[in-house]
Order: C-alpha cells, then sequence, then structure tokens
C-alpha cells in the first residue's frame, strides 16, 4: 500500500452492494473526496453469495443520478437477468407431494399481514457476483480507489475520545507456527476519518466494533445458512422451468410438521439465464441435530419430485455457501442514543443485520444504507461524533428501518413456538411482545435428523466448484479454544457436529481430536463459530485473496 492510501477521507471495509453503493453515491457527491474501498477476496464479486432477488427500486434509485440510461447498458442488462413473471411458494408435504400456497401469501399481502411480502412479483432475478462487479466497475470509473487482496483483522477504537482512527491489516508471510518468513509483511494501518463497516453477515471488524463501542442488540441475533449450487441444465429443461419464474419451497425436508424434523427455511429454485438453473436450501441455525448437515436437505430438495425433472441429469459448474442475518429489527446494533454505529462509524447492509426474513431479502436494504451512509456523511465529514446519528436518520427517510420494523418479530416468532404455531402466529408480528430467545449454539441437542440421505454429500466437488483456496503455510485461521471440550465433552456427546455441518469439509477428527484440519478448504461463511456447541470457536481472517472465487453466485 502506497502512502497516499494509509490516510483517507472515508474508508469502506467491504466491496458488496452495500460498500460499493456509498463509494458510489459519495464519489458522485462530493468528486474531490478520497475514498477508498478494501476488499479481502481476490477480485470483484469473489466473495459475494445471494438468491438473488432484487427489489429494483433500490438500484434505481443508485443507478438514477450517476447515469439515467443506465439500464440501456450492456453491464446492466447482463446483471439484471430476468424480471419475475411467475412466483411460487411452495409447501412440500413429503419426497413426491407438494402444493402452492401462494394464494395464501396474496392474501395476507391484501389484509397487510407480515409474510403477505414474500411476494416477489415485479422483482429481480440477478447475480450477486455480478451485481457486485458491475458496482465496483461504476465506482472506479467515479474515481474510487477500490483494493482487493486488503484484508482487515481490526479497528481502532479511541475509546477517551469515542471515535475510530483507523483500521489494521492483516500480517502477511507467517508459517502455521505463527513464525515470520522471508515474505513478512506486517499489517499496516490504514486512517480514515469515517469508517464504513460493509463486510457482510458476521463481519469480523464489526463484531469487534460492536463490542469496543458499547453497542448492544435489543435480541439475539440469528443467523441461518445458506448452501447455493448452480446447475446447467438441457435446453428443454431450461424452458419448461421457464424464464421469470422463482420458487420458494418450505416444509419437506426439514419441516414435516407431525413427525418432524422442524426446522426453519427452505428450497430455491431460480433460473440464472444461460440454461442455467440456481437451486438451494437455506436452514436457520436453531435447529437442534447433532448430525445434520444442508447439504443433505440440499439434496433430499434436489431429489424431490417436483424439482428433479427440471435439474436431473445437469452439471453443477458453482456452488457456494454463506449465512445469513435473521435476527431482524430487533438484533441491530445501537448505541444507548440509538444510532446504528457510533460517531465516524456505521454499519451497513448485513453487517448491521438489515435483512428482512418475511420477504427472504436484504439486497435492497444494503444498497439504500449505503446511499444513506453517503448522505450522511456528505456535507458532515468534519463533524465526526455526529455522523452515526445522521446516518440513523438516513435510514429512516430511505426507509430502511421501517421496512425492518414491518417484520420485526417473525422470526423471533417462529424461533420461540416453532413452525407449526409460530409461523401462523407470525402474522400477528406487529402487535406481540419482544420474545427473548436462546442463541443458535444453545438450540443443540444428540436428536438426530432422520433423513439423512443413503449416500454421504460429495464436500471435496462441492468446494472444487467454489474455487476456495488459501496459502497452505500460513496460521490456521480457525482457533478452537479449548480442544479438551472438543474431545472429551462435544465428541462424546453430540459427535462434534462442526464436522458434519461445515460445507467445505474444514474439520475432521484426527486421531480421537476434532481439528479444523482443512482450512485452505473453508468458504468465509463463519457457520463454525455460530454453530458449535459451546462456542468454541472462532473465525479469524486469512491472509488477503484466499476464500471462495464466486463468479455468478
Amino acid at each position: 500500500m502506497t502512502n497516499e492510501y494509509n490516510n483517507v477521507s472515508v474508508l469502506i471495509v467491504g466491496a458488496g452492494p452495500a460498500g460499493l453503493s456509498a463509494a458510489i453515491t459519495l464519489k458522485k457527491q462530493q468528486p474531490e473526496l478520497n475514498v477508498v474501498v478494501i476488499d479481502k477476496a481476490a477480485n470483484p464479486g469473489n466473495h459475494n453469495l445471494s438468491g438473488a432477488v432484487l427489489d429494483p427500486k433500490a438500484i434505481a434509485n443508485l443507478m438514477d443520478p450517476i447515469d439515467p440510461d443506465w439500464k440501456e447498458s450492456d453491464d446492466a442488462k447482463g446483471v439484471l437477468i430476468l424480471k419475475i413473471d411467475k412466483d411460487d411458494v411452495l409447501f412440500l408435504l413429503s419426497n413426491k407431494f407438494s402444493f402452492n400456497i401462494h394464494f395464501a401469501i396474496k392474501l395476507a399481502k391484501l389484509f397487510g399481514l407480515g409474510f403477505g411480502q414474500l411476494s416477489h412479483g415485479g422483482d429481480t432475478i440477478c447475480s450477486l457476483s455480478k451485481l457486485t462487479a458491475w458496482l465496483n466497475k461504476v465506482a472506479v470509473s467515479l474515481g474510487v480507489e477500490v483494493l482487493y487482496g486488503f484484508a482487515a483483522e481490526d479497528i481502532i477504537w479511541d475509546a477517551e475520545e469515542h471515535l475510530a482512527t483507523g483500521v489494521k491489516l492483516v500480517d502477511q508471510g507467517l508459517d502455521k507456527e505463527g513464525h515470520q518468513e522471508v515474505n513478512y509483511l506486517a499489517g499496516e494501518m490504514i486512517k480514515a476519518k469515517a469508517i464504513l463497516l460493509s463486510e457482510g453477515c458476521d463481519g469480523l471488524l464489526s463484531e469487534k466494533f460492536i463490542q469496543k463501542a458499547g453497542l448492544r442488540r435489543q435480541g439475539a441475533q440469528l443467523y441461518s445458512i445458506g448452501v447455493k449450487e448452480l446447475i446447467k441444465v438441457n435446453d428443454t429443461q431450461y424452458t419448461k422451468f421457464s424464464k421469470g419464474r422463482v420458487v420458494h419451497a418450505m416444509g419437506y425436508p426439514i419441516w414435516t410438521p407431525v413427525f418432524g424434523p422442524g426446522m426453519f427455511g427452505g428450497g430455491i429454485m431460480y433460473p440464472m439465464g444461460n440454461n442455467h438453473i440456481a437451486v438451494g436450501m437455506i436452514v436457520g441455525l436453531d435447529y437442534k441435530y447433532c448430525d445434520f448437515n444442508p447439504q443433505d436437505a440440499l439434496t433430499r430438495f434436489k431429489e424431490h419430485a417436483f424439482v428433479k425433472p427440471f435439474i436431473e441429469g445437469g452439471i453443477v459448474t458453482e456452488a457456494g455457501a454463506k449465512m445469513i442475518p435473521e435476527g431482524g429489527f430487533y438484533a441491530i446494533p445501537r448505541h444507548e442514543s440509538g444510532s446504528i454505529g457510533r460517531s465516524n462509524v456505521l454499519l451497513l447492509g448485513d453487517s448491521a443485520g438489515f435483512v428482512n426474513m418475511c420477504k427472504i431479502k436484504g439486497l435492497h436494504n444494503a444498497i439504500e444504507s449505503g446511499i444513506a451512509a453517503a448522505d450522511a456523511i456528505d456535507g458532515n465529514l468534519e463533524r465526526p461524533l455526529s455522523l452515526a446519528r445522521i446516518y440513523t436518520r438516513r435510514l429512516e427517510e430511505r426507509g430502511v428501518l421501517n421496512d425492518m420494523e414491518s417484520a420485526k418479530n417473525f422470526r423471533q416468532t417462529v424461533a420461540k413456538f416453532g413452525n407449526l404455531i409460530g409461523m401462523p402466529l407470525s402474522v400477528l408480528g406487529k402487535w406481540l411482545p419482544k420474545f427473548k430467545i436462546e442463541l443458535d449454539y444453545e438450540a443443540m441437542t444428540t436428536a438426530k435428523y432422520r433423513l439423512k440421505p443413503p449416500v454421504k454429500f460429495d464436500k471435496d466437488t462441492f468446494t472444487a466448484v467454489a474455487a476456495t483456496e488459501h496459502r497452505e503455510e500460513q496460521p490456521c485461521h480457525l482457533l478452537i479454544g479449548d480442544e479438551k471440550i472438543c474431545k472429551e465433552t462435544c465428541l462424546k456427546k453430540f459427535g462434534a457436529p462442526c464436522i458434519t455441518f461445515c460445507p467445505a469439509g474444514v474439520y475432521e477428527s484426527i486421531a480421537g481430536q476434532p481439528k479444523a484440519a482443512n482450512p485452505s478448504n473453508c468458504l468465509h461463511c463463519k457457520t463454525c463459530q455460530r454453530k458449535c456447541p459451546f462456542d468454541n470457536i472462532r473465525w479469524t481472517v486469512p491472509e488477503p485473496t484466499g476464500g471462495p472465487r464466486y463468479k455468478t453466485m
């Protein structure tokens, strides 16, 4: 890093939709401002994965001030793939039977009930990886410095001044034991007047900042894990599925009302252009089954009588996994003043938890939060103690907080009462009290998942098509706190669930000791640090450019 980037006006950590939206808007407002974005990925979009169904209003709000004709550009046409014209919401009764409940969603929407927001008609299907790469291109064209291969490990907080002064990058060139090699490079400091944290779900700096700055959540942050495959099918299958169709499915194989299992979440299917169909499974991490692997549920979903005809014989060309913050309105971290962030540090997108689970969407709020952050900074950079308060007002004005509040009790109600009672009860979410719920890792029991496929899921192939890699000689970035707990308690009681649930096969039992044996496989989903039943694993940032290399996810 050259000296000109060691001291900047605005530093944005994370080149996802939220961070890049902030950079684009701010650079349009103040072209002379020094705006720098850093990201740990090797290239634009490499670490970005989502469904993704996008509310087109958000991208229009971002791009209209930049270029009124942006919709006609080849980049936009290549990213905003298809407009949704068929919106199916299925309940899968078993591996053979299903029925469409979209009529109930429409009815709920008509009466203003929470889960009526699940209707996606008029929204746009897009590739989040490609969307991010396009926004990167727009940002660079405006003069934003977007630097890939820069991984930050800490935020420097001045407790007396109540300000952040900068961030520290991770050290590079250490061997597995932490000793300096000949190519050792100490992590530099980047100073900034304002810092925007847009790292995505469970961001490392974001969580450190929340602790250092004394922010609090009114309710527990819950997470889900999403596993997704991009499958190339033949012309007949793709045409039969239809271009503008999206499918959201609940029920089998993660929830069967009578005999179980009972987990929150469901399957997804979207067309992605060029004869590709995205197939995924989202599962709330408050599941109780110690031997559960979300990829097993994905396998069962793909074998369902509704799904299988569209993808049978297809080739998986890309795959990946990520967590989703589901805690909603009550899980947004706030300062005691009510601000989302504190002083000159703002939390954007998934780092703040701006996902509306009634919609199963957060991308629109990520973009809007980026715009709100830029609006807060514009003309106020010399008032660092006021930025977070101004930002929170801008979020209110842009409708982000209203959107979050509209679904404020949905996920908590289901977590408290289970799917069978919680789902119908959630229609009263606006009027229900705030429930106290346990953290995801506290939900683990010795119960077993009864719908395991007969063949073990091939995690090696899944990881290979995610194209993940890390420098083999660097220190392991997945830290187990107390190995005795793993061997003497977790392995005996639960069978070391991390070995099963990690989508990349990072964890293994070696001579009876569970270990992070394959850290180079890590997909950066961070599931392990939120679902270890003893809260005994911590994800730390590896050297930059490591991790998956998504292109179309």
